[in-house]
């Protein structure tokens, strides 16, 4: 799961050394050589049985793809329009846009502390927002924004239809989708040999690669552990940028992002303790039953 964080929080880095500007052309390459890499790992994986298990991830797989390419392009136009930053922190959102829209239309419970949390991470959004006013970029934190509630949406609809999918045959209809709404806006396509090699990155380590990561974490980890260590992504990126290319954010944006990653990491941490104490009373129980 580091690993995976590792990959994410390269994309900033890699966009600020491009000579290419365009980004519906980026989001194009980008999304190409993602498609391939997840090809090649479903080559390997499933051979001949390929596009058979891409066509079984039917209607829900399509709904997920769909909105996964939408946060592919709003990730991309957003990184043109504000600080590499600010769409990390409002990217890193997704635990708070999917308990609220699972409150509002699956009538989830949230506890307490994730509603305490969600209004200290909304100070924090507020802060970035008053900056960005001042100093441009709202356009982008607003792009920005879809990112998070695009991922929840996708989690509300899976629920609701209680649909189980294979993620990583869904990263190629997400790929196919980008590409058919990026290339017409992205033509003439021109990059430079350089920016080929950046953008080839992108595709395969930063997001493919990142994404099989997770996918071979997450049956080892809980859902707040993954949430844990995506905090990462947004540290990484954040600093590897300012280091790097020198883009640094102002004070009020880097207040508030702050503000936010704390929130999630306080919510993250309740989350650990919650699961691990119905794991502890049980361990409780099983030396008790041993004992007698």
């Amino acid at each position: 799961m580091i690993g995976a964080t590792l990959c994410w929080s390269t994309a900033g880095m890699l966009v600020r050394n491009m000579d290419l500007e365009d980004s519906w052309e980026i989001t194009f390459w980008r999304s190409l050589f993602m498609t391939l890499f997840i090809l090649g790992v479903l080559g390997i994986q499933y051979r001949s049985r390929m596009f058979e298990r891409i066509r079984a991830v039917g209607l829900p797989g399509f709904i997920a793809g769909a909105l996964w390419a939408l946060m592919y392009i709003c990730f991309i136009l957003s990184l043109g329009l504000t600080t590499v930053a600010n769409v990390l922190v409002l990217a890193s959102i997704t635990p708070f846009s999917a308990a609220l829209l699972g409150r509002v239309f699956l009538q989830e419970h949230v506890p307490a502390r994730t509603w305490l949390t969600m209004m200290a991470a909304f100070c924090g959004i507020l802060l970035m927002f008053i900056e960005s006013i001042s100093r441009g970029g709202l356009l982008g934190n607003l792009i920005a924004l879809v990112i998070p509630f695009a991922f929840a949406v996708n989690v509300v609809i899976l629920r609701r239809i209680e649909a189980h999918i294979d993620m990583i045959p869904t990263l190629v209809v997400s790929g196919v989708l980008s590409m058919a709404v990026t290339l017409p806006l992205g033509l003439p396509l021109g990059p430079t040999a350089k920016d080929l090699g950046l953008l080839a990155i992108m595709g395969v380590v930063q997001l493919g690669l990142g994404v099989v990561l997770m996918i071979l974490a997450a049956p080892a980890l809980a859902a707040a552990e993954i949430g844990l260590l995506a905090v990462l992504e947004t540290i990484f990126g954040t600093f590897s940028t300012w280091l790097v290319v020198g883009e640094r954010p102002g004070a009020m944006a880097l207040l508030g992002g702050a503000i936010v990653i704390v929130a999630l990491v306080i919510n993250e941490l309740f989350g650990l303790r919650a699961r691990a104490a119905p794991e502890a009373e049980e361990a409780v129980r099983e030396v008790s039953g041993a004992g007698h």
